[in-house]
Order: C-alpha cells, then structure tokens, then sequence
C-alpha cells in the first residue's frame, strides 16, 4: 500500500480551500490503520479527530455529510465512510487503501481477543472491564455528537430544524424502541423532503 505520490485523480485534492489531503494511498492506508487501532469502543468518534482535527482532511460540515450517507447504507458506517473518503481520494486504489486501514490490523486483533475472552470469560475482572469500556464508549460517542451538533447552524434545514428531527429520533429509538429501519424510511424520507423543499425556495 505504497500507492501513488500524485492523486489519481481531481478529487484528490482538497475538499475545500485550506484543507489538506492524502498524498499517497500509502498515507490515507496508515491513516485509517492508526484511525482503527485507536476505535476501542467505537471509530466514530477517533474517526472525527482524526480526520477533521489532526489531519485536515475534512470540514466538520463535510465529515456530517458523508457520515448520514454512510448511514443509510448497508454496513458499518465509518467503514462505509472510509471507502467513500478513499474513492473521493485516489478512486478504486483509494477506496480499497482505506477499507484495508480500516479493517487489517483490527481483525488480527479482534481474532486474538476473542480466544482470550473465550477462555478467561469467566473472571469478574472481564466483565468489569467491559462494562467500563461501554461507559467510556457511550462518552465518546456523545462528544462526538456534542462537537459535531455545531455544523447544524450552517446546515440548509437550518439549526431548530435539524435539532427536531435528532429529538425526534432520539424519543423513537431509546423510548419508543422504534426499529432503526422505519425511522430510516419514514422520519428518513421526511427529513430529505423538508430538505429538498428549502433547498429549492
């Protein structure tokens, strides 16, 4: 995964004025390998470090953007978002670079953890560990949503409307238990409705 010095192709340049980029499909594979190694307990939130506040590669409006893509699409979102980061990068190359960052070195490591919780499982240390990995991941996951709630001031729909709509997705899945793909198809097909029609006025 050396890649290539130059950008396969114009979208390898920055995705705005001031931004940085990956020089290399090199670069962008070592990128989502540290990104990844760093995940425990969920890669969104390193995921958003990473690549709006340490490397530049994105605005924090950018990142919002194509993480509700990676969203409605099937599989993990920030592997979704790393394949389309990668192709926006060096395309096929880039795509490819990214998905194997971001999966490699992880797997290696999840294999090996899963012999050692099979065979020490038992242990009241285990569980307690796990049960504070799931409280650090919860923080995380919440100052990511905290920091990433800013962009919502710069968004089309504007900020009071983009607040309802994550209210109202937050009261279907924790209270009602609503499952995730009727709010993606229903709450989903309002919201790029409300979307289209303020986009048009």
């Amino acid at each position: 995964m050396t890649g290539d010095a130059a950008p396969a192709r114009a979208g390898a340049t920055p995705f705005a004025p001031g931004l940085a980029a990956p020089a290399s499909t090199g670069e962008l594979f070592v990128a989502f390998t540290v990104l990844a190694l760093q995940g425990f307990g969920g890669v969104l939130p390193v995921a958003q470090r990473e690549l709006v506040e340490r490397r530049r590669w994105m605005t924090r409006e950018q990142f919002v953007e194509m993480l509700a893509v990676s969203q409605v699409l099937p599989g993990p979102n920030v592997v979704n978002l790393a394949l389309m980061f990668g192709d926006r990068c060096f395309g096929t190359r880039g795509a490819a670079a990214a998905l194997a960052g971001m999966m490699a070195a992880p797997t290696v490591i999840v294999l090996g953890l899963t012999l050692l919780y099979a065979r020490y499982a038992h242990l009241p240390v285990v569980s307690g560990a796990l049960r504070g990995m799931g409280a650090v991941a919860a923080g995380l996951v919440l100052s990511t949503a905290l920091k990433l709630a800013a962009t919502l001031r710069a968004n089309r729909m504007g900020a009071w409307i983009g607040a309802g709509f994550a209210l109202v997705t937050f009261v279907a899945i924790a209270w009602l238990h609503v499952p995730l793909v009727w709010i993606v198809l229903a709450l989903g097909t309002v919201a790029v409705a409300t979307a289209w029609r303020r986009l048009q006025a």
